[in-house]
């Protein structure tokens, strides 16, 4: 009896470090779904519609811009690749992911893999790099109040839209790309950390002026991505990607 009670206990207790990480998540990406309903409404979705969208593919950047190309005379095929483009990077959160949760079982995996966001990712990442073992109640804790409040944000902007104030003039939109900022510099201290940046961002930059959006997001990764191939990399940051060893399948706190 005593065992369980402090089984329970140990599970409540991760489900709510789980929860406070996920507090200024929802907090900064408020002003981004309320934009995003909005804005799906004006371009002749529903409200009911434009729900459904956050709710299954509930990506933020990708929705936008799928809104967007909805509204013109645009090629589905073509629509279907520019989401792919913004979303290219969550193929290399996967990868990064998928060897944390080993010990985890195939429906967990696949749960987790549907909410990796951004910043459920660099959380995720942050704690097995302090050693941490990343259980699966931890990361839903984290996860459910960002999909909860993402989607009710989403009714409220698609309801109540037009009789808020613009979130543009106000520069409340700007709140998600500087929570996003303060999750690249949190892994500053990683090897090579700052040139990756550096090429990242102003590759993306270019291609943004050169190409447009949305290819610029996964032209900017892809140079990341080939210039910290290129680099060498030493035995003790190699050592830190290591493959935490799994005990088993199963779920433990």
């Amino acid at each position: 009896m005593l065992s369980t009670i402090t089984s329970n206990r140990a599970f409540a207790s991760e489900f709510w470090r789980g929860v406070r990480l996920g507090i200024p998540v929802f907090v900064a990406s408020a002003p981004f779904a309320v934009l995003f309903g909005a804005i799906a409404v004006k371009n002749g979705f529903t409200p009911a519609e434009t729900v459904l969208m956050s709710a299954t593919i509930y990506g933020g950047a990708s929705q936008m811009v799928g809104i967007e190309l909805f509204g013109q005379t645009t090629p589905p095929w073509l629509i279907v690749f520019a989401i792919f483009a913004v979303n290219f990077r969550h193929i290399l959160y996967s990868a990064a992911v998928g060897r944390r949760i080993g010990h985890w079982t195939g429906v967990q995996k696949a749960i987790g893999f549907y909410f990796l966001v951004d910043p459920q990712y660099a959380e995720l990442e942050r704690k097995a790099e302090n050693g941490e073992r990343i259980s699966f109640v931890w990361y839903v804790g984290m996860a459910a109040p960002i999909y909860i409040l993402w989607i009710v944000n989403t009714w409220l902007g698609a309801v109540f839209g037009s009789l808020l104030p613009d979130a543009h003039a106000l520069g409340l939109d700007f709140l998600l790309p500087i929570y996003f900022l303060g999750l690249v510099v949190g892994f500053r201290k990683r090897p090579l950390w700052l040139p990756i940046v550096i090429a990242a961002a102003v590759v993306s930059v270019i291609a943004h002026n050169l190409v447009g959006s949305p290819w610029h997001i996964s032209i900017g990764a892809l140079a990341g991505i080939a210039l910290a191939a290129a680099m060498p990399v030493s035995p003790e940051a190699r050592a830190a990607y290591d493959e935490p060893p799994a005990d088993g399948a199963g779920e433990s706190v």
